[in-house]
């Protein structure tokens, strides 16, 4: 009887090459074989080669000092410019103007009934009391300058993100043309807009309501066009069909089925120009980013949170406000509009009142003064939790211990490598993650930071980065995964991730520097608290989201809860933990960045730095090489299916 041998399985090389990612690593391994022992030949030291920087900084200067010779002079600035400023300036100040002629209790009372007109009785007293705490806690003025300028800067961003999104949703050329415009603008840290609009406006209100637009608009312009595109095309069809021209098809279908997108575009618009008129007061902006930043300078903690928390309630209200309005769009028996004449002859009988009565202003015996039990509370801190606690020591001693053990050598072993070999690590992993156009853009990226004369600098901007992203991934994939296995976590931790998540970056700041003092440290620890929400949602969101066929087939092969999770659930959601890592990244370099307000260092400080001097050269060259990395990072960590869908 013949016997058949049994041959072991042959792997075959071809199928092998089939798979695009080995057919990548290849690729990658032939390159680096050929280029590296060249480089290296070449150039041996590992800081990047002076003869290959361009110095910015002289041209930078003599444009500055243009600008400024000829600002009061030039056409440019008389018939153009200066009109726009001078538009901006009025605008803020009549909208601040009429705010205190209603005075704090007409305030009041709008912000209330209109927000029982949208959502009902329970945020209406929330709104109230919100309102209420801004005067108890003695910024009824700064709250007031902020709500001006975040009036005119949320019209303005909503007029112009409304125009793009327009524009691009009817076009397919200018949504082509406009898509990878928005993606750089989403990605790039707020602090960057604020040098070019400073440069030419000068420091004050109108480049703060200018950069705040810059920085609001785009998301009001993405999703404009993607509410335009996304209408339903039967309904489309039958209303031509009725004989309707374009603009009638535009005002009666398009945008009535958008008008969800169109109001969570509000939505955020609202937020964003809410953090970045925050963050502008280091330009001048006045209200209560002001107060903070100045509290932050002389590291008056007290100080800083009693600014601090009105801007949480503002931002709080504002996204509970606006989300309930879109909620709102869903309801088949809309209120009857004449709601909203009760609410405006409501508030006209408060504010005359008030103004009968002599109370348009904050009564100042109804202020609490919380800047000094703070600050006492942060001297106990100091003295008993920095350092010296048994065993587990102090925040202090913790934060010394990142540095020492994490920060350091992270930033030792980049700077340590050689220039040519980050710029290889950068394409290799762009280009497995996504396309050779991918990789040759985030070289590029990272090669203009070289050419810029800012390496080093950036090199430590990306080790904070890097270590706060390690840090954000970490927790934010573990409790991810914790509120997608359990619905009574996810329902105790939605309001937690809801307040954090509204929250502008400035406010992060304060108590990290009542727990830790200044230093990287502290940014690093601002950065993960700030860029874990989002983390976290997208992960539960993804792991929530896989095919319900799949757990189940898994479930009846016996498998635990925890091979569910590692070989089912984590595989099938690589989409989403893709985009949490993406998300991550940009929000963690956008606070990274603020952190030189408190000791963060490297490209932070010079950019604050430049405003806080004038020194625009060294402040615009940080925000170009801020931007390089913003784009290097975003293009690295960005997953090839997000990108194809943006169009990239």
């Amino acid at each position: 009887m013949a016997t058949i041998t049994a041959q072991p399985p042959r792997i075959s090389l071809s199928g092998i090459l089939r798979h695009r990612a080995v057919r990548k690593l290849l690729l990658l391994a032939l390159a680096a074989a050929i280029l590296v022992p060249l480089a290296n030949a070449r150039w041996a030291s590992g800081s990047w080669p002076a003869a290959l920087t361009i110095d910015v900084s002289g041209p930078l200067t003599k444009a500055s000092d243009w600008v400024i010779d000829n600002r009061d002079s030039h056409p440019l600035f008389l018939y153009f410019l200066g009109h726009v400023s001078n538009a901006v300036v009025v605008s803020v100040r009549a909208v601040y103007l009429a705010l205190l002629a209603v005075g704090w209790a007409g305030v009041t009372a709008v912000g209330a009934l209109v927000a029982w007109r949208v959502a009902g009785v329970r945020l209406a007293l929330g709104t109230a009391v919100a309102f209420l705490a801004c005067g108890l806690l003695g910024m009824w003025v700064p709250t007031m300058q902020t709500l001006a300028l975040m009036v005119v800067a949320v019209l303005v961003s909503v007029v112009v993100g409304a125009l793009l999104g327009l524009a691009a949703g009817l076009s397919d050329r200018m949504d082509r043309v406009l898509r990878p415009v928005l993606d750089t603008m989403q990605v790039l840290p707020a602090f960057a807009y604020l040098l070019p609009v400073v440069l030419v406006f000068g420091i004050g209100v109108p480049a703060a309501v200018l950069a705040t637009v810059i920085y609001a608009a785009p998301p009001m312009a993405r999703l404009t066009a993607l509410g335009l595109r996304g209408a339903d095309k039967e309904v489309l069809e039958a209303v031509e069909s009725l004989g309707a021209t374009a603009r009638q098809r535009l005002l009666t279908a398009r945008i009535p089925l958008a008008r969800k997108e169109l109001l969570l575009g509000l939505n955020q618009t609202i937020m964003m120009a809410l953090s970045m008129a925050v963050i502008a007061s280091v330009i001048g902006a006045g209200g209560l980013g002001d107060r903070v930043y100045q509290a932050l300078a002389s590291v008056d903690v007290g100080a800083a949170l009693a600014a601090g928390i009105p801007i949480v309630l503002l931002a709080v209200v504002l996204d509970r406000v606006t989300g309930a309005a879109g909620e709102r769009l869903a309801d088949p028996e809309p209120r009857p509009a004449t709601g909203w004449l009760y609410v405006l002859a409501a508030t006209a009988v408060v504010a005359v009142a008030g103004r009968l009565a002599g109370r348009l202003d904050w009564p100042d015996a109804w202020t609490v003064n919380i800047a000094e039990p703070v600050n006492r509370a942060v001297d106990w801190m100091t003295a008993h939790l920095y350092s010296g606690v048994p065993y587990v020591g102090g925040t202090a001693d913790w934060a010394g211990r990142f540095t020492t053990y994490v920060l350091d050598p992270v930033r030792g072993g980049l700077q340590w490598l050689p220039w040519w070999s980050v710029l290889l690590i950068v394409a290799a992993l762009a280009w497995l993650i996504g396309t050779w156009r991918t990789a040759l853009t985030a070289v590029l990226a990272m090669a203009g930071i070289g050419v810029l004369g800012v390496w080093k600098p950036s090199l430590d901007t990306l080790s904070q980065v890097l270590a706060a992203v390690a840090v954000t991934l970490v927790i934010g994939f573990a409790t991810g995964m914790a509120a997608a296995r359990s619905d009574r976590f996810e329902r105790m931790l939605r309001p937690v991730l809801d307040v954090f998540q509204t929250m502008p970056q400035f406010v992060y700041l304060i108590p990290v520097v009542a727990l830790f003092g200044v230093g990287r440290a502290p940014a690093v620890a601002a950065a993960v608290v700030y860029a874990l929400p989002a983390v976290v949602r997208i992960t539960a969101q993804g792991l929530r989201q896989v095919d319900q066929a799949a757990l189940e087939s898994a479930r009846s092969l016996g498998a635990t809860s925890g091979q569910e999770m590692r070989q089912v659930q984590l595989p099938l959601a690589r989409p989403a933990l893709l985009l949490a890592v993406n998300q991550g990244v940009v929000l963690v370099l956008a606070v990274v960045i603020i952190g030189g307000l408190v000791g963060g260092g490297a490209l932070g400080y010079d950019v604050v730095f430049g405003l806080a001097q004038g020194d625009l050269a060294t402040g615009l060259v940080a925000g170009a090489a801020i931007v390089c990395l913003g784009l290097m990072l975003d293009r690295v960590t960005q997953p090839t299916e997000r990108r194809a869908g943006k169009g990239a």
